[in-house]
């Protein structure tokens, strides 16, 4: 292995910072992403009051996934928009394309939050 690998060594509370200072930026420069988190960690403690571990775990991958793709959509924007100020047809293909792959992950994350939180309502309700 190269030695420039070997120098640095492995650092899980700087990796974390990093996970988290990106987390952070994106959901305070995206109100989308604040919101979406908000309804998604509110319904996950409605599952762990009721150990409902089905449903927590999907709607723990429903989020992950519609965060995934709005962190990525978000970082392919900010890249396009600093490589090309100007119009471009190629920039708005990827950035549409960036976008649709964000409203699918958001559909799934949607349905997913919908169909639990109904489960979760009539446990509450009985």
């Amino acid at each position: 292995m190269p030695s420039k690998f070997r120098k640095s060594g492995y650092h899980p509370i700087r990796k974390l910072k990093v996970i988290l200072s990106g987390l952070q930026i994106a959901v305070a420069a995206e109100f989308s992403v604040a919101y979406k988190l908000v309804l998604s960690v509110s319904a996950l403690v409605i599952c762990l009051i009721f150990q409902k571990w089905v449903d927590l775990t999907l709607i723990f991958f429903a989020t992950g996934l519609m965060l995934v793709a709005e962190l990525f959509n978000s970082a392919i924007e900010a890249l396009c928009d600093f490589l090309e100020e100007r119009q471009d047809e190629r920039i708005r293909i990827i950035k549409d394309i960036s976008a649709a792959a964000v409203g699918i992950s958001i559909l799934v994350w949607a349905v997913t939050l919908i169909l639990e939180s109904s489960h979760l309502w009539y446990l509450l309700n009985r």
